[in-house]
This record gives structure tokens, sequence and C-alpha cells, in this order.
């Protein structure tokens, strides 16, 4: 209970001054004529003013508060190497109980630093400043952090904490700890396809020197070179970059001695490959009505370059016209097809027909060029099965389907059940009613002896769309003129954009359209392999952990072609999968974490802030057992530690719960005081 007086004036407090002025004024006089009863009329007018300003006797009931104490352990991956785990859980039961024991504390404790993936590093401090968010600052007694002092949300000084009380720090593992790392000291983001790019890398050696080590370097999980580097020398890799998407780059040293752990003795490096331009060209026999269909997908494609010719005068028209008068532009076919051809990534014949143009050598280019790597489309027509057809050249050996005829009947495009399943076709918009939701159309070219399975099917269940490796390269086979229809909107159209850009980035080669293929996705915080497949089954793929743990997933069919299983993504880096086929790897988290970029427990990066705060930094578990220091609650002191001890800051907090107040001149009190007063002076005069 605390006790005092309040006052709450009758009059402003401009009056209450004139008048303390007042009677400073009579006093003095009074005082410097010796007039008689001068003490008792200045305590008569003073007693008058003390009325006017009517103060209260107050009293306030007060609840105490307890102090707040934190507990932030760190859960971080770096806690379980060694015996940390193990000395943080026994640092943290005998700390807690330890404080529940001193009256007044009131004890909260937080985990934090667990790998989620979203945030690089330890943060703790983040963790505390959350904990303690609802408490007033003068409440807080102080904090403790059981770690292995690799934290990396340290403030700048102890004041921007936001608490003004002890922080200590105590540190799990062992002073003479060792451990090798690889660091990556400058690697690009960004390579075109086709290009080289270097990454430069150290290797790092704590708590030794002077080792050497052996340096693996991987590309996509495929072993490129090894060398011999010592700790603390840099090194430079040049890699190419083959395809376009995630270039997973490995650097691996070879493990030290008793070392703490080897997790990072790898460091990943993942480049996204770009193509600089995919460059086609596309070759339109006779203008006709689907011409542009081509033209325009092409060109709305910002990675695409194109090059395009319509035959408008072959050699053998001659009309006499001079030849200064045509605005025609030359094909340049020697330049095309035998300088330049394998700078194109995909050919596209759009009803062409042998006129001349291009002699028979040049179609042996372009069946070369197929086999070396290279990508043909034929958008065929009647052109195809016609005496001029581009199958009587030795294209032959690479197309996949002989014309016989021209089929001139309605009919609408299917899927067949392998086209339901590849990348291409698969889900096409439209496709899973019967009859899928597409226009007709109205002509296709009849073939025999198909060397690759159609995807499509059209009238009479006859192949429409084929697709086939030859070699290196790939070649597709469109067995219908009529897909401008789609393009049009004729009947409501149908899906000509999805697969017409499929199906041309597929010839070109984009990872993502392969028929067979493994792939690894992080969502939220689950690792998905994706089996891409044209077979009925899969076999189950072996995940392989950061930490080097396996793990063996069964999928199952999502849909046509498409196989998923998940697993829990609970570790950063680089994980691995593998079916006994094909590989495939992706990074989790931040690449290189700052969580394993250094290891090794230590307490001098805490140390100047603890210190600045009043607390301590120290290890506690130097001989194998956890020994926890004593802890003492402290009301006033600038430092909270000592030999063989830790302060907590006793607050005196405390809540008003109720508030008393009796006023000294209300009432017949008050009236018999200044009766009294003026009673006291009247006798004295009448002296």
């Amino acid at each position: 209970m605390n006790y005092g007086i309040a006052f709450a004036p009758l009059v402003p407090n401009v009056v209450l001054w004139v008048g303390i002025a007042a009677i400073i004024v009579i006093a003095a006089l009074l005082l410097v004529a010796r007039a008689r009863g001068a003490a008792v009329r200045v305590a008569a007018l003073a007693l008058i003013l003390l009325a006017l300003a009517n103060p209260s006797f107050t009293s306030e009931e007060r609840e105490p508060l307890s102090s707040v104490v934190a507990v932030v352990v760190d859960k971080s991956p770096s806690q379980n190497f060694g015996d940390r785990a193990r000395e943080t859980e026994a640092a943290r039961e005998a700390l807690v109980t330890r404080l529940k024991e001193i009256k007044g504390l009131d004890v909260r404790v937080v985990e934090a630093g667990q790998a989620d993936g979203e945030t690089d590093g330890t943060r703790l401090f983040t963790a505390l400043s959350s904990t303690l968010s609802d408490v007033p600052t003068d409440r807080v007694g102080g904090a403790f952090l059981i770690t292995d002092g690799r934290v990396h949300d340290i403030p700048a000084s102890a004041a921007a904490i936001g608490i003004n009380a002890p922080v200590h720090a105590l540190i799990t593992g062992r002073k003479d700890e060792r451990d090798r790392r690889v660091a990556i000291v400058a690697a690009p983001r960004f390579g075109i396809v086709g290009q080289t790019q270097t990454v430069t890398y150290r290797l790092d050696d704590q708590g030794v020197t002077g080792q050497s080590a052996r340096v693996t370097l991987r590309r996509d999980g495929e072993v490129l070179s090894e060398r011999m580097l010592t700790s603390g020398q840099s090194a430079s890799a040049t890699f190419e970059i083959p395809h376009a998407g995630q270039n997973i780059i490995e650097i691996e040293a070879s493990p030290l001695e008793g070392e703490l752990t080897p997790v990072n003795n790898r460091a990943v490096v993942s480049i996204d490959g770009v193509r600089d331009k995919l460059r086609v060209l596309l070759v339109s026999g006779e203008p006709h009505s689907g011409e542009r269909t081509w033209r325009n997908l092409l060109k709305a494609d910002a990675s695409v370059d194109l090059v395009h010719f319509t035959i408008l005068r072959p050699p053998e028209k001659q009309d006499g016209t001079p030849i200064n008068e045509l605005s025609l532009i030359a094909f340049p076919t020697r330049e095309l097809f035998q300088q330049k051809i394998n700078e194109f990534q995909l050919i596209i014949f759009d009803r062409y027909a042998r006129q001349g143009v291009l002699p028979t050598s040049y179609f042996e280019n372009i069946a070369r060029y197929v086999r070396n790597g290279g990508a043909v489309l034929v958008s065929a027509g009647p052109d195809y099965a016609g005496p001029t057809s581009i199958w009587r050249t030795p294209l032959d050996n690479v197309l996949p389907a002989e014309p016989v005829g021209v089929t001139e009947k309605a009919f609408t495009a299917r899927l067949t059940e392998l086209g339901k399943r590849h990348p291409v076709t698969r889900g096409l918009e439209g496709s899973a009613s019967e009859p899928p939701h597409w226009s007709r159309f109205f002509r296709q070219v009849d073939t025999r002896n198909p060397t690759a399975p159609a995807v499509m099917e059209g009238a009479d269940n006859k192949p429409l769309l084929l697709l086939s490796r030859q070699g290196e390269g790939r070649v597709a086979l469109l067995l219908s003129d009529h897909i401008w229809l789609w393009a049009r909107g004729y009947e409501g159209g149908g899906p000509h954009v999805d697969l017409l850009r499929r199906l041309s980035h597929w010839l070109m080669k984009q990872p993502e359209l392969d028929e067979e293929a493994l792939r690894l996705q992080v969502q939220g915080r689950d690792l998905v392999a994706v089996r891409q497949t044209m077979a009925d089954s899969v076999a189950p793929v072996t995940v392989t952990s950061p930490s080097g743990a396996k793990r063996q997933l069964t999928l199952a069919q999502t849909e046509p072609g498409l196989w998923r299983a998940s697993t829990a993504a609970d570790e950063l880096g680089l994980w691995q999968a593998s079916d006994g086929e094909l590989k495939a790897l992706i990074n989790v988290g931040p690449i290189n974490p700052k969580e394993f970029s250094e290891v090794t427990s230590t307490t001098e990066t805490l140390k100047p802030l603890t210190q600045a705060s009043g607390g301590d930094t120290r290890r506690i578990a130097e001989n194998g057992q956890v020994d926890l220091p004593r802890i003492l609650p402290v009301r006033s002191a600038t430092a909270f530690h000592g030999d063989g001890w830790l302060g907590v800051k006793m607050r005196d907090a405390s809540v008003v719960r109720g508030i008393g107040a009796w006023p000294m001149f209300a009432g017949l009190i008050g009236l018999l005081l200044l009766l009294g007063a003026f009673a006291t002076t009247w006798l004295r005069e009448a002296r």
C-alpha cells in the first residue's frame, strides 16, 4: 500500500500562484512593520489558499508483477553435429528448473532456428524479440541463448535488442573442433546454352592448417574432373552449359580426418541455362490459307528468331518478265542449307514440294543435319502425296511415314493412347471429352509403313501426327494442312497454340517435354518426385538427402504419363533422386546456406553483445558433461555474472489495483478549520 497527497485545485493554477505571491508580500510587509499577530494572519491566509488547492490524502493498492526471462533454444541443423543436441536438451532442462526456483520470475521458452527452406541462417534474436514483444521493457529480467554460437541475426549493439537486461549465451560443442568446407568465391547465375561459365571456389579448413584434399567437380551428377587443392587455396573451373533450365554444379572435397561433419564439404552452384535465340527456318511451298498460322505462332514467341521464305516463283516459271522488274527476294539456298544449316534448331516445311529450288544434295544435308542433332517438322498437304513430294528425296531416311494418297472427308482429330501420355499432346484443352471439343479437319494424307507410333489420329483412325527420333535429332510429321481451321475459330476452333508450341519446343529439345524424365520439385515443405514416362509402370525412386540418408518412394499415377510421390523436405541442401536409369537433382533452400558455411562452435561471435548487455558467454560442456553455472537473482548491478554464476535482473514493476482519496477540507472538517483560523486571528487582534 502506497500513501500520498494529491491536489485538485478549485480555481485555476494562475490564481493559486498569484495567491502565494500575495501571501509572501503580505508576510514580508508584516514582518517589516513588526505587526502584532503577523504569524497568525499569514497562517490563516495560507490555510485559505490551501483550501482552494483542495488537497486530498491518497492511497494506492499495488500488485507486484513478476520479471520475465526468455530462454531461446537453438534448434538449427548445426546443433545436430557431435553431442550438441544432447548438451542442448540437458542445459535446457537444468536452466529452466533453476529459473523456476526463483520467486517472482516468469520463464518463457522458445525454440528457434529450425530449417524451413525459407530463411537463411540461424535467427535467435528474431525469436527473442517475438517472444518478448508483449512484455514491457521494465519487466524483462534477461535472456538465455542455448546455442553453438553460430547466430546470423546478431544486432549491431545491445541497445538494438530492445531490452534493458542481461543476455547470456550458453555455448554447446568443444573449442577444439575441426571441419572442412568448400566456399564459393564467385559464380554466375545464368549462362547461355552451348557456352562456358567459370566458377571460382576455395578450400577452407578450420582447426587445422596445411592440409590437402581431392576436389571432385560434377555437372548434373556427372563427374567432369578431379584435382588436389591445399587448404586456403582458391581455384577456378570452367563448365559448359549443355541445356536450358537448371544446371547443377557440384564441387566436393574429400573428408578431413576427425572433422565435425562432411555435409559442407560439398558446395553447389545452380546456373540457369538460357538459349540466346531459338533459330527457326520456315519454308512455305506456296501461299495457302494456313501459311500465316505458323508464322504468327513463331513470331509471337520472343525466344524464337524466325527466318521465313515462301516459294512464290519457282525457277521453271518463265513468263518473260525482266529480272529488274521483279520484286522477289532470291531464295539463298546455298547459304541456308549448306553453309549455315547447323545454326538452326528447327527447319519447318509447310506444304513444300520439290520445285527445282533445292537440289538433291541439299536434302542430303538436311537428313545429315537431323541425324547429328537437328530437327525437322513437315506440315503436309496434298504436296506430300504427289510426285514432287519431299518423301522422294534423301529425306525418306528420316521421315517417319511414306505417303500413299489423300483422304478428303470431315473428321475430328483424337489423341491415341500413346498421345494421352506424351508431353506434347497430354492434357490438351478439350481432349478429355469424346469426341474432343475441337473443330473438324477435312483433309488428311494417308501413309503406310510408319516408323514411329502416332500421338494423334484422324479419319478412319489413321495416323495424323507422328513424332520420331532419328539419331541425335527429332522429326515430326503432321499429316493435315487444316490446322489453320483451329486458329480461325471454325466450329469453336481448337488448341492450336498449345499443340504447335509444344511440338516445336519438343523438336528443339526443351527438357520439360522429354518423354522419359525424372524431376524433383519443392512444394511448400514437401519434396515431390515426378516421373514422366510412356510406360505402363515405373520403378520406385530412391531419394538421397543432403546428409546422405536414403528414402525409397513408391510413385502413384496422377494422370496419364505422370507419376508422383512426396516426402518431407526437412534438410537444407542438395537432394538427389534416382530410379536406376534416370537421375534428378534439386537444391532445397538457399544455395550453400549460412547454416553450413561455418559449423564449429564459437564463443567469439556473441561475446561482444552479451558483455555489453551485462551478461556473459561461456561454454557448458568442455568435458562431455553439461556444467551449468548457478543462476542468481540480482536487484541492481552493472554486471550480471561472476565466477560460477549468472544473474537475472529482478524488476520492481507493479500494477495498480485500487486508489483511495480523502479530501482534507471537505464538509464539516474543512469548515471548522477555516472558522478556527479566522477565530484565532480575531482573538489575537482583540488583545
